[in-house]
């Protein structure tokens, strides 16, 4: 394999020596390096390019093309991730660290099975890539957001795999369900859900970009999907087939909208936000014709305005003021549930937070739809300050009131203003005081995740579950309780069910108006089932000179205490609690061993060993 241009070298030594005559060398510039006979240019291609590294599996050339006008830099370019490094120490490390994961092929290929209508960019093949038993067509630039159309993250994998998950559970409320992709790029998210769920969801992929929406129908035809109104966009390419006889297996529907446009021209059961930055400009569109009892997903990537980077950027967008803390994920979290529950309550419509996740560079919250204004205000008032001592990053929830207090600092459990000059603590917010996940939900995705071999994301989707729980026992995943579980959170598994085994006492009204009200009154009276709020780091609090226990021990310590206690996804040492942080010290402190010198040691033996023990 070669590794510098995407070129193959059997196909320059074809292009520059099969005829006579002068050539030039395409690799350096014209005013660098004038063309000249085959004999002269071999040499200095032997001499200048191809000897410059040879590995096990591969051989790296040197570029000297200018990549910015008037810029004249050496530079190398790797075909895998298509990236461009200046230094030859660098690249020799990234080629190995492709080669110890095993990443061994190169994207640009000299030629493709599946026949395109027009060449790409530059003489540049496309990339086919596989995720999830889908193919896409990928551009070679597609890491790069300035420059290419159809943006592709490799890392948002789980992401995708999170929201598919969500849609499968909703397709087995509902069935069939119209669903939106608003932002499309490759496509790839809704051909997953149109490839999987087939008949079960109607999938409308949509995008505002020209190049997009080619490359979506494209792709389309790769996986033997055909494009609804299109039937010259329903064959198979050649070589292939569909399950029987070359059928499509599935129908999606391919648009060139403004997802604001298409959000208000038409309804669906489930919609998933995805741009590129903030969702925050297409919060009341979607919220304007949602269905009721239908998600909304909300993927977030603006990550320097959610973990308190762009101050300014915060309050713009989210008209929050937040501080960095150690929480910092989970902050970020609740103020984009905020101002999603602002977004609901403008169009009178309630939420019920299902999952809220900040894995990597992503917030991802999926909340339902609870139509109505007695939905829309009980989700209003989970909108609250925070104080935050800045201290000891002690927190907690406004109490509701409009009444003044004389003294915020009275409703914080820690003693920093009393102890400490000046103003210790800063009003956060406003943020979702209200729980972040639903064990029932969970419990449904795990076993969507389980049926659809998404192994990648079950066991967060586990560690999701015991947060939720606010448990450390991981039997209370796979427990015989796991189905009985969905109806005490509030889930509405089945509509009917649910009519069912609830009372007749408003006979009169219409039972469709009674549904939603159900399930806010089930989640206001089951208030036990809440999770406490935020958490805490061990190592943050940890005692100077002293040897913390590991965490699961210290859990178990915390739980023979008499709290609630479990993990966190948010923070791999974090702890989520309902103990405040001076018990949360007591019992770190008390199972905490000193760290003894050997001086100390020799003088006081049996101290040491009663230390131990």
């Amino acid at each position: 394999m070669l590794l510098y241009l995407p070129v193959p070298i059997s196909l320059l030594y074809h292009s520059l020596f099969s005829t006579a005559g002068r050539k030039a060398c395409p690799l350096c510039p014209e005013e660098k390096f004038k063309a000249c006979y085959s004999h002269k240019l071999r040499r200095h291609l032997q001499n200048l390019h191809w000897k410059v590294y040879h590995g096990t599996m591969v051989t790296v050339c040197v570029c000297v093309l200018p990549q910015a006008p008037g810029r004249l830099v050496a530079h190398y370019h790797c075909v895998v991730c298509s990236v461009t490094i200046a230094r030859k120490t660098d690249m020799i490390s990234h080629l190995k660290r492709h080669v110890n994961k095993g990443e061994t092929e190169a994207s640009y290929s000299g030629s493709s099975d599946v026949p395109f209508e027009e060449p790409a960019p530059s003489g540049q093949a496309y990339e086919i890539m596989k995720e999830l038993g889908t193919n896409v067509q990928l551009m070679p630039n597609h890491t790069t957001p300035q420059k290419t159309d159809t943006y592709f993250n490799r890392k948002m994998k789980t992401n995708r795999q999170l929201v598919f998950c969500s849609l499968a559970v909703l397709a087995e409320e509902r069935n069939p369900l119209e669903s939106l992709d608003a932002f499309g790029a490759t496509g790839i998210m809704g051909l997953q859900w149109a490839k999987h769920l087939r008949n079960a969801v109607k999938v409308t992929i949509t995008d505002i970009n020209e190049v997009c929406v080619k490359m979506i129908r494209e792709n389309c035809n790769l996986n033997h999907i055909r494009v609804e109104g299109s039937r010259g966009s329903s064959r198979v390419p050649d070589g292939g087939a569909g399950d029987v006889d070359g059928v499509p297996i599935a129908t999606v529907e391919v648009a060139k909208m403004d997802a604001n446009v298409i959000m208000h021209l038409r309804s669906f059961d489930y919609i998933h936000l995805d741009p590129f930055g903030t969702a925050v400009n297409y919060l009341d569109s979607a919220f304007r014709n949602i269905r009721n009892l239908g998600i909304i997903s909300v993927t977030s990537t603006d990550t320097g305005s959610l973990y308190s980077k762009s101050l300014n950027v915060t309050m713009r967008h989210y008209g929050s003021n937040i501080v960095r803390t150690e929480y910092y994920k989970e902050l970020a979290a609740r103020m984009v549930l905020a101002t999603v529950a602002r977004a609901a309550a403008r169009c009178n419509k309630g939420i019920e937070v299902l999952l809220a996740v900040a894995v990597e560079h992503f917030v991802l919250v999926v909340v339902r739809v609870l139509r109505g204004p007695t939905q829309a205000d009980e989700s209003a008032k989970r909108i609250r300050q925070l104080i935050h001592c800045q201290w000891c990053e002690e927190r907690v929830f406004l109490k509701q009131g409009s009444m003044v207090e004389e003294n915020l600092y009275r409703q914080l459990p820690c003693n920093c203003h009393g102890s400490m000059p000046g103003k210790t603590a800063v009003e956060l917010g406003p943020l979702w005081s209200g729980p972040l996940f639903n064990s029932g939900f969970l419990r449904r995705m795990l076993f969507a995740a389980v049926q659809h071999s998404m192994e990648d994301i079950q066991p967060l989707v586990k560690t999701l579950i015991c947060e939720s729980e606010c448990t450390t026992l991981k039997s209370s995943v796979h427990g015989p309780t796991a189905l009985t579980n969905q109806v005490e959170c509030g889930v509405v598994i089945k509509v009917q069910k649910v009519e069912e085994s609830g009372t007749t006492d408003h006979s009169g009204k219409r039972k469709t108006g009674d549904e939603p009200g159900n399930v806010v009154k089930k989640l206001k009276s089951d208030g036990s089932l809440e999770h406490p709020a935020f958490y805490y780091g061990i190592h943050r609090h940890s005692i100077r000179g002293m040897n913390m226990p590991k965490l699961n021990r210290f859990l178990q310590y915390l739980t023979e205490a008499g709290f609630r206690v479990s993990r966190t996804h948010f923070d791999p040492t974090g702890v989520r609690t309902d103990a405040t942080l001076d018990q949360f010290k007591s019992v770190l402190t008390k199972y905490s061993v000193p760290t003894y010198t050997n001086t100390t040691a020799t003088q006081n033996p049996e101290e040491t060993v009663r230390a131990m023990e």
